[in-house]
């Protein structure tokens, strides 16, 4: 025969117990069994819409890592319109699908910007390391395709470029360093030569962008006029605060699209260049569409079209004239494909921009904080991404990694 028993509970129990236990249950340990990292990453198996391929996969690290790897931690990653563009497949440079992740289909991981902590070093780095890495340094990634969208990585040596001084900086400065204002930084310095001292001028749309907030600053740096082209707000007032932001930036002119549009705007462009005696060189092009046909319109003879993106999709069609007459050059400029061949280069000029951020003469461009932690669910993280897509925003989305 059996016989049951039942046992009372002291209802103040759990109540005793629980600021004994309750910490070991709720607070998410970074090292799992056997002291494995656990990690995670925001991939995709396919091209599409970001709604539609993200998923946040978990993964775990071995505390046994190969000689010559270095174990990251993620600080700040950017989304950059790069960055959607790779996920829907139709930007040129694309990241392997691998399984090393252990996904259950080959996967990429998003992002190409970051800036990441060394949480430790293999055995072959602890004693040799070209860039004297250690436990504690930032890094941000050498070439582009990394995936920076995840809370912890293995990298090698190769994949990374230290921050030789981070007093002075946060991570999301150091984050997002490496594209817009190396994009700017180039094409201000490598396709003309820009001469203060002769009043020399460059024109920009897509002003308030990371980009154009970058050459603005760097060109009055460098004292080089700006003309700074913006799509008009919704008000006139909001219009008018976009105009005083740039200016305060540096800017030397700000107008609208429409501005640029309208009948006699050559005019006033020959009355800020006093008759067209100080040259307006170079052109930096974001857009396309028939707005961009007028901006090289405004170039002096002989002057420089840089495009760096397209993002009204239009087609860029150039009057005959404009090639013939007035002698205008056109080039394209991709900044991944310059990083990846001049990594030390890239590493100076980082710094450059670097220091001038330190001395506070480079400003941040505004961003919107995207917090990561732990127990960040996956369609926060996905609605992110997907908001880049939108109209106007506030700045530009930046993970921000806390309890990872």
């Amino acid at each position: 025969m059996s016989v049951t028993r039942i046992f009372k509970i002291d209802p103040a129990l759990p109540r005793a117990l629980a600021p004994k236990f309750a910490p070991t249950i709720c607070r998410r340990h970074k090292s799992g069994p056997y002291g494995y990292t656990q990690a995670k990453a925001l991939v995709y198996s396919k091209y599409g819409s970001p709604n539609d391929v993200l998923k946040l996969h978990t993964h775990s690290i071995s505390p046994s890592l190969p000689p010559q790897s270095l174990l990251l931690r993620a600080l700040a990653t950017p989304i950059n319109p790069a960055d959607i563009n790779q996920i829907q497949g139709v930007y040129p440079s694309k990241p392997p699908f691998t399984s090393l992740l252990g996904t259950s289909l080959p996967s990429a991981v998003g992002g190409n910007e970051g800036c990441f902590e060394i949480l430790s070093l293999g055995s072959s780095l602890q004693t040799s390391s070209k860039q004297n890495l250690k436990k504690g340094d930032w890094v941000i990634m050498k070439n582009t395709g990394f995936g920076t969208w995840r809370t912890h990585a293995l990298a090698e040596e190769k994949d990374v470029l230290k921050i030789e001084d981070k007093e002075g900086l946060n991570p999301i400065q150091v984050g997002t360093v490496s594209v817009n204002p190396c994009t700017a930084y180039r094409m201000l310095k490598d396709f003309e030569t820009l001469n203060p001292e002769k009043n020399d001028w460059f024109i920009q749309n897509g002003s308030n962008s990371g980009v154009g907030r970058a050459a603005i600053q760097l060109g009055a740096k460098w004292g080089i006029k700006s003309i700074n082209i913006i799509r008009d707000r919704p008000t006139p007032s909001e219009t008018e605060a976009m105009k005083n932001e740039l200016l305060e930036l540096g800017a030397t002119k700000v107008i609208t699209e429409k501005q640029l549009t309208e009948r006699g705007f050559s005019d006033q462009i020959k009355e800020w260049t006093q008759g067209g005696r100080e040259k307006i060189k170079i052109g930096l092009n974001c857009v396309g569409g028939k707005s961009t046909v007028a901006l090289t319109k405004c170039l002096s003879s002989g002057g420089h079209l840089v495009t760096y993106g397209a993002m009204s999709k239009q087609p860029l069609e150039l009057p005959t004239g404009l090639l013939i007459f007035k002698d205008l050059k056109f080039s394209g400029f991709w900044v991944s494909r310059w990083s990846d061949g001049h990594p030390e280069e890239k590493k100076r000029m980082v710094e450059e921009i670097l220091e001038l951020t330190r001395g506070g003469e480079f400003r941040d461009v505004p961003v919107e904080r995207v917090g990561w932690e732990w127990g960040t669910e996956e369609r926060e993280l996905v609605g992110a991404v997907e908001g880049t897509l939108e109209g106007f925003r506030q700045g530009k989305g930046v993970f921000v990694f806390g309890e990872t």
